[in-house]
């Protein structure tokens, strides 16, 4: 009976808020669509900044993958991880997730077809996966929409927490998992 109320709720929630949202701004004498006319305007023309950002985002992504670059630095560096007990099967997983979401997202996509959600490289890789940001592709994306050419320590702040948060969820997930 209470599974039935949530997926209830679940499914009524947003519409519900929506329908709240629109009579509260009616009874406020806010012209609705107006306003979310002007909204779409600006969302097309903010789409149309960051889509140049993101094509060459994609692109060196791409060379990236098909040239087999992560596979070899997977396979060079994979004794070494291995030394500090980080499994070598996620390193093209933490190579790409500064660089993209998406990619990162098929290689850990993989992984858990591959090794199993429960496997001790799963739950790193998907730890890894949500406890980290997509660093350089804000950097690429975002400063660059707007016109900012000068990172000053947004680069390397980013590179830092990304490798902590790397380094935390293979140590966190050998801590809870074994």
């Amino acid at each position: 009976m209470f599974s039935i109320l949530v997926i209830a709720i679940s499914q009524w929630f947003i519409p519900i808020v929506f329908l709240l949202l629109i009579i509260y701004a009616y009874y406020r004498e806010v012209k609705v669509f107006e306003i979310f006319t002007e909204g779409a305007k600006e969302a097309l023309t903010l789409a149309a900044a960051l889509f140049p950002f993101l094509l060459g985002m994609l692109v060196a992504i791409g060379i990236l993958r098909a040239s087999g670059f992560l596979d070899l630095i997977g396979q060079r560096l994979g004794p070494i991880l291995n030394f500090f007990g980080v499994p070598a099967e996620v390193l093209p997983m933490a190579l790409l997730r500064p660089i993209s979401g998406s990619a990162s997202l098929g290689v850990l996509t993989s992984l858990l077809h591959e090794y199993g959600p429960d496997s001790l490289i799963g739950r790193t890789a998907s730890t890894m996966q949500g406890g980290t940001e997509t660093t350089l592709y804000v950097l690429a994306i975002y400063f660059g929409s707007v016109g900012i050419t000068r990172y000053r320590h947004a680069l390397w702040v980013g590179i830092i927490t990304d490798l902590t948060a790397f380094f935390t969820a293979v140590w966190l997930c050998r801590l809870v998992f074994g």
